[in-house]
């Protein structure tokens, strides 16, 4: 029902922002994909992403997921060295016409992102019945 279509990850990428000559990485969030009943579930760990920098975009078939990480320095203090690494989160989707679009539910909290693709109508299996002649 959603295949991967992109992956991008770990890629050094110039950041737009107030630093121009700053890079950051563009990370590919890892997933989870189950299905419970009609609906497949897409888990995606994005830490550091605050849900109002979350992206998600359903064009031509294609579900994209982007996020956004803020850099992070504590007030007063100078960085001296950093083992984390920032950066960005994005990741892409090829639905099939299984999906129904128009349901399409996404849930952020705590870093994981959690999308429900219910199976259209049309997609499920019906019941055929048969007559004696």
């Amino acid at each position: 029902m959603a295949r991967e279509m992109t992956a991008q990850g770990g890629r050094e990428v110039t950041r737009g922002d107030t630093d121009s000559s700053r890079t950051a990485m563009t990370f590919m969030p890892a997933v989870d994909i189950f299905e419970q009943g009609d609906v497949t579930v897409i888990l995606a760990d994005m830490p550091g992403v605050a849900p109002g920098d979350m992206d998600v975009t359903l064009e031509r078939q294609v579900l994209t997921l982007r996020g956004h990480v803020r850099p992070h320095a504590p007030d007063g203090y100078r960085r001296i060295t950093s083992e984390y690494r920032e950066g960005d989160y994005e990741r892409a989707f090829s639905l099939s016409d299984e999906v129904d679009q128009e349901k399409i539910k996404a849930d952020f909290k705590h870093g994981v992102l959690r999308l429900e693709l219910p199976r259209a109508a049309e997609a499920k299996p019906k019941k055929i019945s048969v007559k004696a002649a």
